[in-house]
């Protein structure tokens, strides 16, 4: 498929005509924010871009921890492997995460234990994009979406033809190692083209992690402790679980990514080519042995510490990709036509221990997208694009929930946009159709939807920009949601899906306003989202004993495994996310060598049923809490520090069958100094008061709580 790729882009356009126009600068322009390259002040929706000291900062061992104190943002946090970004709540199918503008193609969105084949080692830029841009990836990416740039597929010219940048970091909480090494060269010239090469490295080897205090949240350990009294034995088994405690087991993460590209760049674009390679494997830690427990009970004491010094279970990752990436100036009526394109094979093993093969889980993928921006005319501008998406999704094994899907995708939109001076008004629709088949079910459903957003900026005064968007966005069920149906242990559940869910609605506004003075800058944004039959997991109450018997399934080695899971069921009903995010930063002035500012970050939004489900709650499951980050920057030709306090609020008003969540404050430090030219040493001290937190949004909270204190070393070279 890639060959296909290579050969019909190469005909559709030769290398001769990309000689003549300036592509713009990545640090002036958010090009995946908008299709017509506007800078990211002039968007109606924020656009949040991570990148150079911060991104230093904030970089963590997965892509939602490293996003973590972004507005807006959470984490699925399913222990150092596997970390998802959460959107103002919404997560999982309803925020798509990209690699140079296209999708990961993988199995992460199906389940919070899946890791992303992202390392944010090699990340040069993230950008978080919101709001009516979100149309150009599809109906999937309705909370929003992640793009992160790591450069394999070069636009532009490095400077002095040679970029490099390298890093290797210690870090004390889990005895980790890590190391990455990026480059691009010029390499010569092909018919007046540069001739661009870029090769990238990263590993990362971690042991299990230290935590402040037991594995356990206090109140599930109460609610253990009372159903043990109130059962009136004695399991050992259980007691010796309340004590895990300072290190959390199994919680390992191993990984290596290695990439290539080549581009040929002129004045009027570039075309460009990469493959990378990811593998990764972790240990899915909170005690999510896939069933295990039982079976070592039957062992005598021998056997039960053999298998412990074995491990628990794991995940072992692989992914195979090829990308294309192209932008050519056309002159006429369509003035630029951009090109991304992925074909990606990914697979990943769960294993119930080491040399104990578990469910394999493949998916084979590809995405493309191909966009016409119009020339400017006056004050109109526009661009329209269409973009394909395919997948075939399998997992086969004991824990095969999910049987082979194959999704087929495509989706036309357009953005059309007027310029009135101190106003801009905006327009974008999409049409999408998705095809779902599982053979195995005899289920073949077809859905077609259609989304439309109106955005208006308006500028009354310098420095003041008001911002409002109403939107309206319908998004196909996945295949997750249309055919679940069994045990998925990662999570502690058995899963149930319904292939009679039709397509969810949310009807959304948002109105914002941002300030842009010479000491002050700050940015309100409030929204609120109404759904119409939104898709979500239910806890039933029941368990996989009761399933196994309504289906006459008996086996009793099955019911000794599964019947204690509770049962979610992906059902629909009508609900509603409001909140907002608040951002501010203040430059307090020159104090020694030093420049001071200070930031703040407010984020919130609640999400409830408009009507209450069956156990007469309203509340949806694993909504972030309020969340407040304040930080206190000095930065210093020789160097820079930055203080940080990470407060999230308590969680007392919870789903159905769901825990509280503790509140908790994090005090995180930062600093870096250079050496000499091109090469600093950075320190992170994160966590330093080494507090317990756990993370609302993740399904695994009461089990795996955030890494204990840790510091952090680091030799950078950049050239």
């Amino acid at each position: 498929m890639f060959k296909v790729l290579l050969g019909a882009s190469t005909a559709l356009v030769p290398l001769s005509a990309l000689a003549s126009t300036d592509v713009p600068e990545a640090d002036q322009i958010i090009v995946t924010a908008s299709p017509l390259n506007k800078p990211a002040s002039e968007l109606s929706s924020p656009v949040a871009v991570v990148t150079g000291d911060e991104l230093k900062k904030q970089l963590r061992a997965t892509l939602g921890e490293t996003l973590g104190r972004e507005a807006g943002i959470s984490t699925t946090f399913f222990g150092p492997g596997a970390s998802r970004p959460v959107i103002r709540g919404l997560g999982g199918d309803r925020v798509r995460t990209l690699t140079n503008g296209v999708g990961t193609i993988d199995a992460a969105a199906s389940s919070p234990d899946h890791a992303t084949p992202i390392d944010p080692l090699l990340a040069q830029r993230i950008e978080i994009v919101r709001g009516p841009q979100i149309l150009r990836y599809g109906s999937s990416a309705a909370g929003g979406v992640i793009n992160v740039f790591d450069g394999r597929i070069p636009s532009e010219v490095p400077e002095d033809s040679v970029n490099v940048i390298a890093r290797t970091a210690y870090s004390t909480v889990d005895e980790g190692f890590e190391n990455s090494l990026a480059g691009s060269f010029v390499v010569g010239q092909v018919k007046g083209l540069d001739v661009v090469l870029t090769a990238a490295a990263a590993t990362r080897d971690a042991d299990d992690y230290d935590i402040p205090g037991f594995a356990e949240s206090s109140i599930l350990r109460s609610m253990e402790e009372e159903e043990e009294h109130d059962d009136d034995h004695d399991d050992d088994h259980d007691e010796d679980e309340e004590e895990i405690r300072d290190t959390l087991e199994n919680s390992f993460v191993e990984q290596q990514t290695f990439s290539g590209g080549l581009s040929f760049i002129g004045e009027k674009g570039f075309l460009g080519f990469s493959v990378q390679h990811t593998e990764k494997e972790y240990g899915l830690a909170g005690g999510h042995d896939h069933g295990h427990g039982h079976e070592e009970e039957e062992h005598d004491d021998e056997d039960h510490d053999e298998e412990e010094e074995e491990g628990g279970a794991f995940l072992d990752l692989e992914q195979t990709r090829y990308d294309l990436n192209g932008s050519f100036q056309t002159g006429g009526f369509i003035d630029r036509i951009d090109v991304y394109a992925g074909v990606a094979d990914y697979e990943h093993v769960e294993f119930e221990a080491p040399g104990e093969q578990g469910t394999v889980f493949s998916n084979e993928g590809f995405e493309g997208r191909f966009e016409a921006v119009q020339a400017t005319n006056g004050n109109w501008s526009g661009a329209t694009g269409i973009q394909i998406r395919s997948r075939t999704f399998s997992a086969i094994g004991e824990e095969a929930y999910v049987t082979e899907t194959e999704k087929d995708q495509v989706g036309l939109f357009t953005f059309q946009e007027v310029d009135l001076g101190t106003a801009t008004i905006g327009a974008a629709a999409r049409f999408e159709q998705t095809q779902l088949d599982n053979p195995e079910s005899g289920v073949d459903r077809q859905f077609d939807g259609f989304s439309a957003s109106l955005s208006g900026t308006m500028r009354p005064s310098e420095g003041l920009t008001v911002t409002a968007n109403l939107f309206r966005n319908e998004r196909a069920p996945t295949t997750e949601e249309l055919f679940s149906n069994g045990p998925h242990l990662a999570v502690g559940a058995f899963e149930i899906g319904d292939t009679n869910l039709d397509i969810e609605t949310a009807t959304g506004l948002e109105l914002g306003a941002r300030i842009n003075g010479d000491r002050f800058r700050a940015s309100l944004t409030a929204f609120v989202n109404s759904y119409d039959d939104f898709i979500y997991q239910e806890q039933t109450g029941l368990t996989g004993a009761d399933i196994l018997m309504m289906r006459g399934e008996d086996d009793e080695e099955e019911l000794e495994e599964f019947g204690e899971l509770p049962v979610l069921q992906y059902i629909a009903a009508d609900a509603t996310f409001v909140g907002f995010e608040f951002e501010a930063d203040v430059d307090l002035g020159e104090f020694g060598a030093f420049e001071v500012s200070t930031d703040l970050v407010v984020d919130y939004v609640e999400a409830t049923l408009n009507e209450a489900d069956s156990m007469g709650n309203d509340h949806l499951p694993r909504i972030p809490p309020l969340g407040v980050t304040v930080g206190l920057d000095a930065q210093a030709p020789f160097g820079s520090f930055r203080a940080e306090v990470e407060h999230a609020a308590e969680v007392d008003d919870v789903a159905s069958f769901e825990l509280p969540t503790d509140a908790f404050t994090l005090l995180n430090l930062y600093a870096d100094w250079e050496i000499v030219p091109n090469l600093s040493f950075e320190v992170a001290a994160l966590n330093l008061l080494d507090e317990e937190a756990r993370v609302h949004t993740s399904f695994v909270k009461d089990e795996v709580p955030l890494p204990g204190r840790n510091l952090r070393f680091a030799l950078r070279y950049e050239y």
